[in-house]
C-alpha cells in the first residue's frame, strides 16, 4: 500500500503540471490575437487601400466611385409631378445592368454657413442686445451640433468594378452616365472627390453618428 501513494502523488503532480502548461499556452495565444487586432490600422479595418482623385481602391481588389444626391422635398411636388418623377427615374435606371448600392448615412448638421452669417451681423451691428442674442444662439447651436443629437440624412450611389489596368476610364464613364440619368429627373447630384470620399468613410465607420430607423414600412415614394 505504501509504494502506491508516491506513485499516485506523482501522477497527480504530472496531471496538474500538464493542465497548467496548457492553460498558459491558451492565454499566450489570446494575448497575441488581441495584440494583432490592436495593431491593425484604420485603413486595414475599413478595407481601404488608397484614395486618389475620385477613386477609392480596396484591399480586396475593387475600385469604387461615389455619387452624392442632393436632397429634394417631394412635399413641394404635386401628385402629377411625383408620378412623372417616378416614371422618369424608373425608365432611366432600368437600363442599368450592373449592380450598385444606395447609401443613406447620418451626419451632424452643417451649421457653418449660419455661424458665418451671424458672425458678419455681429461685426457690423452696434446694438449690444442683438450681439448678445446672436452669440447665445451660436453657442446653443454649436452645442447641438457637437453633441450629435441633431443630424441630417445624406444619400449616395456607390458604383464599383473589379480593379484592372486602365479601369478608371470605364468606371468614370459609367459614373457620369449614372449621374446624367438622375439629373434627367431634375435631381441634382455630384461625383465625390478625394476629400469628400474620406469624409464619407468617416461617416460610415464612425459609430458616434448612428440613427435608429423606423422598422415600419408602407408603399410610398422614397425621399431623396
Amino acid at each position: 500500500m505504501k509504494p502506491i501513494i508516491p506513485i499516485v502523488m506523482l501522477l497527480l503532480c504530472l496531471i496538474c503540471g500538464g493542465l497548467t502548461l496548457l492553460f498558459l499556452k491558451k492565454n499566450s495565444k489570446r494575448t497575441k490575437v488581441t495584440e494583432n487586432k490592436e495593431q491593425k490600422t484604420a485603413n486595414e479595418f475599413v478595407n481601404v487601400k488608397d484614395v486618389k482623385e475620385r477613386y477609392l481602391y480596396t484591399r480586396d481588389g475593387y475600385i469604387i466611385m461615389y455619387i452624392k444626391i442632393n436632397p429634394i422635398s417631394i412635399d413641394l411636388l404635386s401628385e402629377r409631378e411625383k408620378k412623372l418623377l417616378c416614371k422618369t427615374l424608373t425608365a432611366e435606371l432600368s437600363s442599368e445592368q450592373k449592380p450598385y448600392k444606395f447609401l443613406a448615412v447620418s451626419r451632424p448638421v452643417d451649421i457653418s454657413p449660419l455661424i458665418n452669417e451671424y458672425t458678419g451681423i455681429i461685426s457690423n451691428s452696434s446694438d449690444q442686445k442683438q450681439k448678445d442674442l446672436l452669440r447665445n444662439e451660436m453657442l446653443v447651436m454649436s452645442n447641438y451640433a457637437l453633441s450629435g443629437e441633431v443630424v441630417e440624412r445624406q444619400f449616395y450611389i456607390m458604383l464599383w468594378e473589379r480593379y484592372e489596368e486602365d479601369i478608371e476610364r470605364e468606371i468614370s464613364k459609367r459614373c457620369y452616365e449614372f449621374k446624367s440619368k438622375l439629373e434627367s429627373g431634375n435631381i441634382q447630384c455630384e461625383i465625390l472627390k478625394q476629400q469628400d470620399i474620406v469624409r464619407l468613410c468617416n461617416l460610415v465607420n464612425n459609430p458616434a453618428y448612428t440613427n435608429i430607423e423606423d422598422s415600419e414600412f408602407e408603399a410610398t415614394i422614397p425621399i431623396f
